[in-house]
């Protein structure tokens, strides 16, 4: 009745790290693209004045 003692050990998940910058960068993208919508939607409510 003894655990795992056989085969080859799977490495452990270093996953995270790259995940987590990856989730950084499409927030960045989002603020940007948020920022344009921004930019662009003011710049239409200035032209109907």
């Amino acid at each position: 009745m003894s655990g795992r003692q056989g085969g080859k050990l799977k490495p452990l998940k270093q996953a995270k790290k790259q995940n987590k910058e990856m989730d950084l960068a499409f927030k960045q993208k989002q603020k940007q693209e948020e920022a344009e919508r921004k930019a662009a939607a003011a710049k239409l409510q200035g032209k109907k004045k």
